[in-house]
């Protein structure tokens, strides 16, 4: 009884010290790789074939087609990719995460081959990462520590499964349940489906079914319809992360699991007919951790080969799915904001995520700074009320943002992504700030409007042409800031330098034109106001731009 106990325990240790030895590993990649991963997932996506390539080089990286897809949902949720871009990466994410299967297969190696088994090092990978996250200084050399803690653990974990299911391999139970399972397709591809479901993670639940292969008592047949059904189960992670999310992150999900169900459906029903029809005996062997490891690696990529061709039919299924709204709704005057709380499992994601939104925050400063510029010659009495809308509609991006950047900060983070997240918060409050100076200039026209009051022709093209240049560093800073364009900064720099200039030249002037009696007085002070509030929108457009030149 004791014994018996003792194994159950050992079970429970061993599942647990595999599926957080893959947690810590996994972090430790993701962290190390994961700003450089969703730059690629961005950039490298417009030829579909290439955007497979990305996908399974960004999950075999990170070791998670989990993480890639909710990366995936989280770019199409926010604009940064569409449909088409998407579809490719999700099919690469699929054939990137059967390299957890390769690692956790190479512990079957053994005999002369001792020195190359994991589990023998294990430990020694466990003792030298344990000591590195403690002792080391930088942060790079703390990741690589958490990679290896993950690994040591990952194989210890897996020892200890094995070694305690080992003294029970020739217990009925095994084999009568393996022999259900593989007689019966859909009770294999469920229980599959609902422990990869359970796990969140497909790498995690077939290097449990790996382990008891370990032991031989896995049949072919059982081993291939779980295998089929983890598959589909790896598409919960999507589906959660598009919870509400846009109609496009949605598809997105759809688009993931409508290309396993579709691959699991046509591999299960010829396995099937072939395991009965012609080799049955075949059906019924025991199968071997490699073995599984090679079928998950040929089922994603046939899969992927199959339904490559019909990726535009995945595309138009997923809209199909997913209906647009009707067109009686109220369009949205300003673009939404998509920042959703799930992403915030994956840092990479949610800092990419923030960043993109805080640069369409950008755009619409930018926008409100133009339009109260030209108002002040126009004079346009309906886009001075837009201005003053979309003041208020950024105040409310503002604190929106603002929320979400505290979240972001708690998360781990790379040193790279916090100095990023703290410049981040500084972006914001400038930005509003040039918010607030687009609404003071709209007022002083109103003022001015109301009070029937004009510039002379040489004040008003001073005036507008010191709006003009702001405009211009304003647009600038938001592109140093989306692109990380040393040439806008440079830009912003030159103008700010030209603003003070002109601002101190044209102030002296337009205080003689008072003094000479040139000017209204009213108009005078007006003239005054609206030099101050570009001159101050200029030193923000200035900050935003040098945050960027400090990451670079």
């Amino acid at each position: 009884m004791i014994q018996d106990l003792s194994m159950v325990f050992g079970l429970c240790g061993g599942i647990g010290m595999f599926l957080y030895g893959m947690h810590i590993m996994g972090d430790g990649l993701q962290k190390s790789a994961g700003s450089s991963m969703s730059h690629l997932l961005e950039v490298l996506t417009s030829n579909r074939l290439l955007a497979v390539g990305v996908g399974a080089l960004v999950t075999a990286i990170i070791q998670s087609s989990g993480a890639t897809t909710v990366m995936v949902v989280g770019f199409v949720n926010a604009g940064i990719m569409n449909l088409n871009q998407a579809v490719g990466i999700i099919m690469g994410a699929n054939i990137g995460t059967t390299i957890t299967a390769w690692i956790v297969s190479m512990n079957q190696l053994g005999g002369a081959l001792e020195l190359l088994n994991p589990t023998f090092w294990a430990p020694f990978l466990l003792g030298v990462g344990a000591f590195v996250m403690l002792f080391a200084k930088k942060q790079r050399r703390q990741m690589v520590g958490e990679i290896l803690v993950g690994l040591g653990l990952l194989f210890i974990g897996l020892n200890l499964m094995s070694a305690s299911i080992a003294p029970y391999t020739d217990s009925p139970i095994f084999a009568k349940a393996f022999a259900a399972l593989g007689g019966n397709p859909i009770l294999g591809a469920l229980v599959g489906f609902l422990v990869t479901a359970l796990l969140q993670s497909s790498s995690a639940s077939v290097g449990i079914l790996q382990s008891l292969a370990i032991n031989g008592i896995v049949t072919t047949n059982a081993a291939v319809y779980i295998t089929l059904g983890q598959n589909i189960g790896s598409c919960v992670t999507a589906l959660l992360s598009s919870a509400g999310a846009g109609k496009n992150a949605k598809r997105a999900a759809v688009i993931h699991l409508s290309f396993n169900i579709l691959g699991s459906l046509l591999f299960g029903i010829v396995l099937y007919l072939y395991f009965v029809m012609v080799n049955p005996v075949m059906a019924a062997s025991h199968i071997n951790a490699v073995q599984i490891s090679i079928f998950h690696t040929f089922f994603n990529l046939i899969n992927t080969l199959v339904l490559f061709p019909f990726a535009d039919k995945l595309v138009g299924l997923s809209q199909w799915v997913i209906k647009d709204e009707p067109e009686t709704e109220k369009s949205q005057e300003y673009p939404a904001i998509h920042l959703d709380d799930r992403l915030l499992e994956s840092p990479a994601v949610a800092v990419s995520s923030v960043l993109h939104e805080v640069v369409q925050m950008g755009e619409l400063v930018a926008r409100n700074i133009r339009d109260s510029v030209e108002c002040i010659r126009s004079r346009d009495t309906e886009k001075l009320k837009q201005v003053h809308a979309l003041e208020n509609h950024l105040d409310e991006v503002n604190d929106i943002l603002m929320a979400y950047l505290v979240k972001v900060s708690q998360l781990a983070l790379t040193e790279q992504q916090n100095h990023t997240v703290n410049n981040l918060f500084y972006t914001i409050n400038d930005l509003e700030r040039i918010g607030d100076h687009s609404d003071n200039i709209a007022e002083i026209t109103e003022y001015m409007i109301a009070h029937d009051l004009s510039f002379s022709e040489m004040a008003l093209e001073e005036i507008v042409g010191v709006g003009n240049v702001v405009s211009v560093s304003v647009d600038a800073a938001v592109r140093a800031r989306r692109d990380k364009s040393m040439e806008d900064v440079r830009v912003v720099s030159k103008n700010e330098d030209r603003v003070d200039m002109l601002e101190e030249e044209l102030r002296e002037e337009h205080i003689e034109r008072l003094v000479q009696k040139q000017c209204q007085p009213p108009a005078g002070v007006s003239f005054l106001d609206l030099l101050t509030n570009f001159e101050r929108v200029s030193d923000h457009a200035y900050n935003i731009a040098g945050y960027v030149k400090d990451e670079m």
